[in-house]
């Protein structure tokens, strides 16, 4: 699983949040500036200008932008570290406090040497004020931003870990196909044998072909390479069934390059053979064939016999699980009396 960062509460986000709140704060600063009205009360103190000039509204500006952006460094540091218990409120409001009582004492230090006139206490006192509402708003909007920062990264570890489990068991869906495939296979190698040497030899040259196929490591394959593979596989069919075993392509290439899983039209095959009497008596026509609504049909005639083989569970039980996972797509079965249909989806290619 990919590694999923942890929340990221940085300098640079701090440093857009402080001057934003700066900016708002300053708002009644700024217009009067710009309209030029001819004096301005700053907090705690007495009118101090005949005009507001532009020092003073820049000097505003920066004290309260120092101020919320240390504020939210500290912030961001507390939430940011591991070791503080479950985010603890109260270490950090302490912490804030703190901060706050002695950056306001130090920025009215510099106020007051800066301009000449106004009452220290006052001063002081409005900066204090000033300052802690700054504080307020820099903690509640921390705490909101971690928050909700936190529920994305929950959200994003939660769809990181399905997707994995998906695939996960998607390989080990895919896993089961090969063995079951060659263990089949070997079987059907051992009847021939017995039977036809020449047919056991041609076999074996049209087994390590398709054996080919199945060492590609792809999740999903054109439906032209696909059915390329299924010929493979049907004509070591043939070779043991011989005219016995039809099969009926009616395929439209429009659909050539459309995707499907491997081993798809191959493991339906495969079934159909497994259930249904392939005999003289009663030979079996497998149709193989394409609709106009991006479907692939696999047909043919109920013929079952009168005891099925036994399998692994795998099959058509295996497919349609590894279409859920892959596309979230469904695999329909039509059934009746006379025939057995299973129509997969052909899913194009991304442009």
């Amino acid at each position: 699983m990919k590694s999923i960062h942890k929340i990221s509460l940085s300098y640079k986000t701090a440093f857009f949040l402080a001057l934003g709140i700066s900016l708002l704060i300053n708002i009644l600063f700024i217009i009067m500036f710009i309209y030029g009205r001819e004096s301005v009360m700053p907090p705690g103190g007495d009118r101090i200008r005949p005009s507001l000039k532009i020092h003073i509204t820049l000097l505003y500006v920066l004290f309260n932008f120092s101020t919320a952006y240390i504020l939210y460094l500290i912030n961001f540091f507390l939430l940011n570290k591991n070791y503080l218990p479950h985010r603890n409120w109260m270490i950090i409001i302490s912490t804030v406090v703190v901060a706050t009582v002695v950056w306001s004492l130090f920025l009215s230090v510099i106020q007051i040497a800066l301009m000449h006139g106004p009452p220290p206490l006052p001063m002081m006192w409005g900066g204090l004020l000033r300052d802690s509402f700054i504080a307020v708003v820099v903690t509640l909007s921390s705490q909101l931003l971690y928050v909700s920062r936190k529920q994305q990264q929950t959200l994003l570890e939660n769809e990181t870990l399905m997707l994995e489990n998906m695939r996960s068991r998607f390989h080990a869906l895919k896993s089961q196909v090969d063995p079951h495939f060659l263990f089949n296979s070997l079987n059907t190698l051992n009847s021939l044998i017995a039977i036809d040497r020449e047919k056991a030899q041609e076999y074996v040259q049209q087994l390590s072909n398709v054996f080919r196929y199945t060492l590609q490591n792809k999740t999903e394959i054109t439906l032209e390479e696909e059915l390329k593979f299924n010929s493979s596989y049907c004509h070591l069919m043939q070779i043991r069934y011989g005219d016995n075993l039809h099969i009926v392509y009616n395929i439209d290439e429009q659909y050539h390059q459309y995707l499907i899983i491997p081993f798809s039209i191959q493991t339906l095959v495969e079934n159909v053979i497994k259930h249904n009497v392939v005999s003289n008596k009663l030979p079996l026509t497998v149709t193989i064939a394409t609709s106009d609504k991006a479907c692939l049909s696999v047909s043919n005639p109920v013929q079952p016999k009168k005891e099925a083989e036994r399998g692994e569970g795998i099959g058509l039980i295996n497919l349609r699980e590894r279409y859920h996972l892959m596309w979230k797509e469904d695999i329909v079965v039509n059934q009746t009396d006379d025939l057995f249909e299973v129509l997969i989806p052909l899913i194009k290619k991304d442009s």
